[in-house]
């Protein structure tokens, strides 16, 4: 590794800034996997002579620069060097753009290779591959050694003064993460043990795991150790990664807290739907103007946007539109330059995450944080499952070009002997369906073919389906004894529905934890830990850390109502019960309260019958499908000064990540456990849980909902000045098994009867 004061960058890395120009094309043209080009790149070698070399490490400087590389190939006896690219479709439809680009790399290797071996010229190919019909076509010149060392100090000088305000930026940062304090006086209780926890697993490169109640601030001190240990780790990148918009809300509130005297770049990864200007425009040229001349335009969009602080959502779309460029894909760009990247758990865990592959390909030390990590779970299960369905096929099917229709006519037959075999509803099956995967694979093979050379053939629903049997023929790939391969039957006309279905995601997040410098899991649900290292496969060295809540119990009232059932047999009889409840503490302590219920069904009905039986209450009610508007709508409802109740589904957007603090909340009521509901698939879970962990019930059922009962519970108190009460409404709330998942600092009340005390409530 060169001394510091060299800024060290990859050929590819250094044509990519330097070298691109034209329109953003993102028409879909089917690419080889990584996997593929590997193996084009052996099969292009294995034609060659023995005297033929591969990966040939090259190297060279520049000013403060050091280029370095490996070149493809290279032949002594013809004096070749090669660039190997691997393409599926048609040659002619690699974009002008692109073929420029590869020349630009061809050439930088050509100069290493001439400085390396002494030579006064060299033979430059590009060797483009068809991985389908393993066709060669070459372009090759001839270049004086001279010629290409000045095509290489270009290069370099156009990216030296960025490379230095990048090393300048680096010292500066590192120089203010050093002197950086507290921002505040001091630590809140707990807050300090979660930091330090943090700061250790990242001077010792490990992972941790922590249990931290809500309201202790856990954000500020998940961020703040790790910047301090940057410098001393010769960190590149944290990581932020969030399950909802509200975490990352709450992350970029605090870096702007913290980068008050430290200049951090820090980007808002935003998905690409919520970021597109013109979703009714292709991502190309000649359809977007966002798209057309964006390489032209994207090196004074990126200067620009460098220069603001924090790139949230909306300022690097003031930036992006300043500069008529997309501002999803700026943000793409960004995130090779920025510091602190805040986004979804997807961009590191998802099967093509993009922050993990810029991770391996860059070669970061990269420190992650993973907020509100008992989501990981399911979210984390979903990314490795696969699903396609029978109905959509047949729709696509019919309309497909006559050039596809043989291939989607095999996938039909092998697809009907499948289902057609089954006669109950729902079905396990032990085996992959190996002929229906097979015409599965020859479909995405012929449609991949049709499609590189016809991009734009295919409607939107055949390309939708296309991408889900692509994805369906990836996870059978990855199919072990962690998923299982199920087929139910729905509608009518009985049509199936296959799944690959994840049931333990740690054999795939293994190497997402083993990538990273440090990993810290936090959440005020975490426990019990076994559940959570089993099923996010973290390592053996991970570190638990058990905060203890700042919080006391004369602070929250929790009562549990033992003679009321809420399970789906008594929920009709329950509800006069729950009103005759919720309106005596109502009653006795006017405020704003929180209700929580199993489903919308469940709670319509409380909602409807509290508004006919107590009109003068103020209910306000979460819906199915609400927009981000209509989140924040429900949200508003709950002021310093207002009074009411607001009903909401468990589990849903106002069970966590919303803070409402003060009198903004002083109550809540949880009408159910958070069972998932029992059926063949959580049966088929149960049983693996069963035999895996020998913890059927308590994996499939009882820690998922308690989780989720904690986290609503943890809504009503969020500071050390917070009063509040809260209702466990459920017989099986008094259950041992069940109240030893409560958090410790919890006094809990049996209450065998609904009318409630005279005493007041004090809040």
């Amino acid at each position: 590794m060169p001394e510091q004061s060299c800024y060290v960058v990859a050929v590819r890395a250094l044509c990519e800034f330097t070298a691109k120009q034209g329109d953003l094309d993102l028409r879909f043209t089917p690419s080889p996997t990584a996997q593929q080009g590997m193996a084009g790149h052996k099969v292009v070698a294995g034609r060659r002579n023995d005297r033929y070399q591969t990966e040939i490490t090259l190297s060279d400087t520049f000013g403060a620069l050091h280029v370095r590389g490996r070149a493809d190939g290279y032949d002594p006896g013809l004096n070749q060097l090669e660039e190997i690219k691997t393409y599926r479709g048609k040659l002619d439809a690699i974009p002008e753009n692109h073929r420029h680009l590869h020349w630009a790399q061809a050439r930088i290797y050509g100069w290493l290779c001439c400085r390396k071996m002494a030579l006064s010229e060299i033979n430059i190919a590009l060797v483009y591959f068809d991985i389908a019909s393993e066709k060669e076509t070459v372009f090759a010149e001839t270049q004086s050694a001279g010629a290409l060392r000045e095509h290489f100090e270009l290069q370099c000088a156009r990216f030296l003064s960025w490379a230095q305000r990048e090393m300048a930026h680096a010292s500066q940062r590192n120089a203010s993460l050093d002197a950086m304090v507290f921002p505040h006086a001091s630590f809140r209780t707990g807050q300090r043990e979660l930091a330090a926890a943090i700061y250790r697993a990242a001077m010792h490169e490990r992972c941790v795991m922590a249990q931290a109640p809500t309201g202790i601030g856990k954000t500020l001190g998940s961020l703040f150790p790790l910047l301090k240990a940057w410098p001393a780790q010769q960190l590149d990148k944290i990581f932020f990664l969030t399950a909802k918009s509200s975490g990352r809300q709450l992350a970029l509130d605090a870096l702007t807290t913290l980068g008050r005297t430290t200049p951090l770049r820090v980007l808002e990864l935003v998905a690409r739907d919520k970021a597109c200007e013109h979703p009714n425009q292709a991502c190309h040229g000649e359809s977007c103007p966002l798209a057309r001349g964006f390489y032209d335009r994207l090196p004074a969009a990126r200067t620009a946007a460098l220069k603001v602080t924090q790139l949230d959502r909306e300022k690097l779309r003031e930036v992006a539109l300043e500069h008529s460029v997309c501002p999803y894909y700026l943000s793409q760009e960004l995130a090779r330059w920025s510091d602190v990247i805040v986004g979804d758990y997807n961009y590191y865990f998802d099967t093509s995450a993009m922050l993990f592959a810029l991770a391996e390909s860059k070669e970061w030390r990269v420190s992650v944080l993973v907020d509100e990590a008992h989501n990981l779970v399911e979210r984390a299960r979903t990314m490795y499952s696969a699903t396609l369905d029978e109905a959509r096929f047949r729709s696509v099917r019919g309309g497909a070009p006559a050039p596809l229709k043989r291939a989607f006519d095999q996938v039909g037959r092998a697809w009907k002997t499948l289902s057609g075999a089954q006669t109950i509803e729902y079905a396990v099956h032990e085996t992959l369906p190996a002929q229906l995967l097979a015409t599965l694979e020859n479909m995405v093979a012929v449609i991949t073919e049709f499609v590189g050379e016809q991009p734009a053939a295919l409607d939107r629903d055949t390309l939708r389906f296309y991408f889900d049997a692509m994805h369906f023929v990836r996870i059978a790939e990855r199919f072990d004894t962690h998923s299982l391969f199920d087929v139910t039957l729905a509608g009518a006309r009985q049509q199936s529905v296959l799944c690959l279905r994840n049931r333990v995601p740690a054999p795939h997040l293994k190497a997402r934890f083993a990538r990273a410098h440090s990993v810290a899991l936090f959440s005020a649900t975490l426990a019990p830990t076994h559940f959570y290292r089993d099923m996010l496969g973290l390592p053996e060295t991970c570190m638990n850390v058990d905060v203890a809540s700042p919080f006391h119990a004369d602070q929250l009232q929790v009562r549990v109502v033992a003679n009321v059932s809420t399970r789906y047999r008594d929920r009709e009889r329950s509800v006069p019960q729950l009103v005759e409840l919720i309106a005596a503490q109502y009653r006795r302590a006017p405020g704003n309260y929180l209700s929580f219920f199993s489903s919308f069904e469940y709670l319509e009905q409380v909602a409807s019958a509290l508004r006919r039986e107590y009109p003068d209450i103020e209910v306000w009610q979460q819906t199915r499908a609400m927009s981000e508007a209509d989140q924040q709508g429900f949200l508003a409802r709950f002021t310093e000064a207002s009074s009411g109740v607001g009903f909401a589904v468990l589990g849903g957007s106002f069970g966590e990540g919303i803070d409402l603090a003060g009198k903004r909340l002083i109550g809540a009521f949880i009408a159910t456990l958070g069972l998932p509901q029992i059926n063949p698939v959580n049966q088929q879970m149960k049983a693996h849980m069963e035999q895996q962990f020998s913890a059927g019930y308590d994996y499939t059922y009882l820690f998922p909902g308690l989780q989720k009962v904690v986290q609503a519970a943890g809504r009503v108190i969020r500071g050390q000045h917070d009063r509040g009460v809260l209702y466990l409404i459920d017989d099986r709330f008094a259950h041992a098994e069940v109240r030893r998942l409560f958090p410790a600092w919890w006094e809990v009340q049996i209450v065998r009867h609904v009318s409630m005390p005279r005493a007041p409530v004090l809040l």
